[in-house]
């Protein structure tokens, strides 16, 4: 069983930046999804532990950079440039399996709790 704990998120106006942290107690394939009031999870942005390639959804690409620290098993999503639209829960979720499409929400057996992220226009 793997821990994650979620932290960072707050409010921001748009165009500013914020960054969340999530802190595992294993080192899973690491992804961090979303979800807005009424709208369904979605991916953000995946990275493995092993050699760091990374995976975004398009509607973030050029915004965010999802980064680890793997002498403190956590994993970060820089978020720079947000937009209104980008308000949502932010959950942090690991998995073991690396072959499965990392959008795939129902492939990731860890969930963190969330974290709020509220950007005003």
């Amino acid at each position: 069983q793997v821990q994650l704990v979620e932290s960072g998120g707050g409010l921001v106006q748009a165009g500013g930046s914020l960054r969340v942290s999530c802190a595992a107690s294993g080192r899973p394939f690491m992804a961090w999804f979303r979800q807005a009031p009424g709208k369904e999870r979605e991916f953000v942005s995946a990275i493995h532990w092993s050699g760091g390639r990374t995976y975004y959804a398009d509607s973030v690409k050029g915004r965010f950079t999802i980064s680890r620290d793997n002498a403190k098993n956590t994993v970060y999503l820089q978020m720079n440039s947000l937009k209104a639209e980008d308000t949502a829960v932010y959950y942090c979720a690991g998995r073991w399996i690396t072959t499965a499409q990392v959008v795939d929400s129902s492939t990731y057996l860890y969930w963190g709790q969330g974290t709020q992220v509220t950007v005003s226009s």
